[in-house]
Protein backbone atom coordinates (compact mmCIF):
# COMPACT_ATOMS: atom_id res chain seq x y z
CA UNK A 1 0.00 0.00 0.00
CA UNK A 2 1.49 3.41 -1.16
CA UNK A 3 1.91 5.97 2.00
CA UNK A 4 -0.07 8.69 2.05
CA UNK A 5 0.92 12.87 2.75
CA UNK A 6 -1.42 15.47 4.09
CA UNK A 7 -1.40 18.49 2.46
CA UNK A 8 -3.60 21.61 2.73
CA UNK A 9 -4.81 23.34 0.14
CA UNK A 10 -3.09 27.11 -0.61
CA UNK A 11 -6.09 28.37 -1.95
CA UNK A 12 -8.74 26.60 0.21
CA UNK A 13 -6.75 25.40 3.05
CA UNK A 14 -8.58 22.30 3.30
CA UNK A 15 -6.58 18.98 3.95
CA UNK A 16 -5.96 16.74 1.23
CA UNK A 17 -4.57 13.43 1.18
CA UNK A 18 -2.50 12.46 -1.55
CA UNK A 19 -0.25 9.72 -2.24
CA UNK A 20 3.36 10.43 -1.05
CA UNK A 21 4.69 9.58 -4.85
CA UNK A 22 2.70 11.44 -6.62
CA UNK A 23 3.15 14.80 -5.22
CA UNK A 24 4.80 15.74 -7.79
CA UNK A 25 2.27 15.29 -10.11
CA UNK A 26 0.96 19.01 -9.42
CA UNK A 27 -2.35 16.79 -7.51
CA UNK A 28 -5.63 19.11 -7.16
CA UNK A 29 -7.57 20.16 -3.87
CA UNK A 30 -10.42 17.35 -3.42
CA UNK A 31 -12.84 20.74 -2.31
CA UNK A 32 -12.13 23.66 -4.38
CA UNK A 33 -9.72 22.14 -7.57
CA UNK A 34 -7.25 24.50 -7.96
CA UNK A 35 -3.34 23.23 -7.52
CA UNK A 36 -1.76 21.90 -4.37
CA UNK A 37 1.49 23.28 -5.65
CA UNK A 38 1.88 26.41 -7.43
CA UNK A 39 5.55 27.16 -7.17
CA UNK A 40 4.70 29.79 -5.36
CA UNK A 41 4.72 31.30 -1.58
CA UNK A 42 1.85 31.12 -0.29
CA UNK A 43 0.79 34.54 1.79
CA UNK A 44 -0.48 33.29 5.55
CA UNK A 45 -2.14 35.04 8.14
CA UNK A 46 -3.00 34.16 11.56
CA UNK A 47 -6.13 32.37 10.82
CA UNK A 48 -4.40 29.95 8.36
CA UNK A 49 -1.01 29.77 9.82
CA UNK A 50 -1.69 26.61 11.71
CA UNK A 51 -3.29 24.72 9.52
CA UNK A 52 -0.87 25.40 6.57
CA UNK A 53 2.35 24.60 9.10
CA UNK A 54 0.79 22.27 11.85
CA UNK A 55 -1.55 19.89 9.68
CA UNK A 56 0.92 19.39 6.96
CA UNK A 57 3.06 16.50 6.63
CA UNK A 58 5.64 18.87 4.46
CA UNK A 59 8.12 21.24 5.91
CA UNK A 60 7.22 24.69 5.54
CA UNK A 61 9.32 27.19 5.28
CA UNK A 62 8.47 30.81 6.56
CA UNK A 63 9.36 34.08 5.20
CA UNK A 64 8.51 37.12 7.98
CA UNK A 65 8.70 40.67 6.40
CA UNK A 66 7.34 44.06 5.61
CA UNK A 67 6.65 46.35 3.08
CA UNK A 68 8.57 49.06 3.84
CA UNK A 69 12.05 46.96 4.81
CA UNK A 70 14.44 46.97 2.12
CA UNK A 71 15.91 43.83 2.72
CA UNK A 72 12.76 42.01 2.72
CA UNK A 73 12.55 43.58 -0.40
CA UNK A 74 15.59 42.19 -1.45
CA UNK A 75 14.71 38.84 -0.26
CA UNK A 76 11.01 38.47 -2.05
CA UNK A 77 12.52 37.51 -5.60
CA UNK A 78 14.93 35.11 -4.05
CA UNK A 79 12.20 33.45 -1.84
CA UNK A 80 9.78 33.46 -5.13
CA UNK A 81 12.68 31.81 -7.11
CA UNK A 82 13.22 29.29 -4.42
CA UNK A 83 9.65 28.42 -4.21
CA UNK A 84 9.49 26.83 -7.81
CA UNK A 85 12.33 25.13 -6.83
CA UNK A 86 11.63 23.93 -3.67
CA UNK A 87 8.33 22.61 -4.34
CA UNK A 88 6.19 20.05 -3.95
CA UNK A 89 8.66 18.99 -1.36
CA UNK A 90 8.53 21.66 0.85
CA UNK A 91 6.24 24.45 0.98
CA UNK A 92 7.15 28.09 1.24
CA UNK A 93 4.98 30.59 2.80
CA UNK A 94 4.92 34.41 3.60
CA UNK A 95 3.76 36.37 6.50
CA UNK A 96 3.21 40.18 6.44
CA UNK A 97 4.13 40.90 10.01
CA UNK A 98 2.89 44.78 9.45
CA UNK A 99 -0.43 43.25 8.26
CA UNK A 100 0.13 40.16 11.14
CA UNK A 101 1.15 41.21 14.03
CA UNK A 102 -0.39 38.91 16.38
CA UNK A 103 1.28 36.39 14.52
CA UNK A 104 4.50 37.84 14.16
CA UNK A 105 4.40 38.26 17.81
CA UNK A 106 3.69 34.78 18.71
CA UNK A 107 6.61 33.50 16.33
CA UNK A 108 8.81 36.35 18.60
CA UNK A 109 9.97 38.07 15.31
CA UNK A 110 12.64 40.51 16.40
CA UNK A 111 14.10 41.25 12.94
CA UNK A 112 13.09 41.09 9.43
CA UNK A 113 13.58 39.49 7.05
CA UNK A 114 13.00 36.35 9.19
CA UNK A 115 12.83 32.83 8.08
CA UNK A 116 11.65 30.56 9.70
CA UNK A 117 11.43 26.80 8.70
CA UNK A 118 9.09 24.07 10.34
CA UNK A 119 8.80 20.44 10.23
CA UNK A 120 5.44 18.44 11.88
CA UNK A 121 4.29 21.96 12.85
CA UNK A 122 7.58 22.53 15.09
CA UNK A 123 10.41 24.93 14.22
CA UNK A 124 13.67 23.29 13.29
CA UNK A 125 15.63 26.48 12.71
CA UNK A 126 15.49 30.45 11.86
CA UNK A 127 17.67 32.74 10.61
CA UNK A 128 17.20 36.22 9.97
CA UNK A 129 18.66 38.79 7.51
CA UNK A 130 18.13 38.38 3.35
CA UNK A 131 20.48 35.67 1.74
CA UNK A 132 21.51 34.76 -1.77
CA UNK A 133 19.37 31.72 -3.30
CA UNK A 134 22.30 29.54 -3.68
CA UNK A 135 22.83 29.83 0.21
CA UNK A 136 18.66 29.93 1.12
CA UNK A 137 18.74 26.33 -0.69
CA UNK A 138 21.58 24.79 1.11
CA UNK A 139 20.34 25.87 4.28
CA UNK A 140 16.63 24.19 4.16
CA UNK A 141 18.84 20.92 2.88
CA UNK A 142 21.00 21.20 5.67
CA UNK A 143 18.01 21.76 8.35
CA UNK A 144 16.38 19.29 6.50
CA UNK A 145 19.04 16.57 7.03
CA UNK A 146 20.17 17.16 10.54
Amino acid sequence: MASTIIIPCPHCHQLNRLAAEKRGDKGRCGTCGQPLFTGHPIALDGAHFDRQVSSSDLPVLVDCWASWCGPCRAMAPVFEAAAAELEPNVRLAKVDTEAERDLAARLNIQAIPTLILFRGGREIARRSGAIPGGELKRWVAEKLAA
